[in-house]
């Protein structure tokens, strides 16, 4: 009998592997789901699988309530985090949580990652926002399900959409990254590190650095994503 969901569980497979390659996780530390809209679900990688033993039939099939739709392993611990970022920002499609080195090092200093190069600034506009750790009684509660809750409520406190701001820190605790595909979200999520280390290196060498320019993030912002963009090939 032919798998519809199939291509998700590829698709998420193949994303998870990535994250090992690119040396944003540490055993078993992360996850990476992709989201069919049409299908109303999300495949997401099993809880405490070492990565080197997935394979596309071991993603788990969820839906946007988080419910497992189909497979027997138990869904990644963050799965609610997913499902209520996808229920309610419909244009993403791939999400990726890692605890990569030094996105989680500004993650747990509480600190957004200000915008010091013309990198941060190919990506996005501003500093990359950092949530602020949830109150107790959320922590008490339903968390993973309020850790999605955290990540859009600190988006809309500073203003941000996140069709373009792709990235955050979840205070205390971790980055979350995600986009149009899974692959584009890991591709956040190597960035994100790459913009947290050198930000890092950037006040270790100079503690009072000055902030990227306007015209700067103007300039790379926009020859990358403007309408007039000129970056890459047609």
């Amino acid at each position: 009998m032919q798998n519809k969901y199939e291509h998700i569980q590829q698709e998420a497979y193949e994303a998870n592997m990535q994250l090992p390659k690119l040396g944003l996780v540490l055993f078993t530390f992360g996850n990476v789901s992709a989201a069919d809209r049409d299908l109303g679900v999300f495949a997401i990688k099993p809880s405490g699988i070492p990565y080197e033993e997935l394979t596309p039939a071991k993603m788990v099939i969820v839906d946007f309530d988080a419910n497992t739709v189909k497979g027997s392993l138990r869904p990644s611990s963050d799965t609610k985090t997913h499902a209520v970022l996808y229920k309610h920002w419909d244009r993403i499609n791939g999400i990726a949580h890692t605890h990569s080195i030094y996105a989680t090092a500004w993650a747990q200093s509480l600190r957004d990652i200000p915008i010091y190069g013309t990198t941060h600034a190919d990506h996005i506009t501003c500093d990359v926002p950092c949530a602020p750790p949830m109150n107790d009684e959320m922590i008490k509660g339903n968390y993973e399900y309020e850790t999605g809750f955290q990540i859009m409520n600190a988006l809309k406190e500073k203003g941000l959409r996140y069709e373009e701001v792709e990235m955050i820190l979840v205070g205390n605790h971790a980055p979350f990254t995600w986009g149009k595909t899974a692959a584009k979200a890991v591709y956040n999520s190597a960035v994100l590190e790459n913009i947290a280390q050198m930000a890092y290196l950037t006040e270790s060498i100079k503690a009072d650095s000055l902030r990227l320019k306007e015209a700067l993030i103007k300039k790379h912002y926009e020859r990358k994503h403007g309408p007039d963009s000129y970056y890459g090939q047609q």
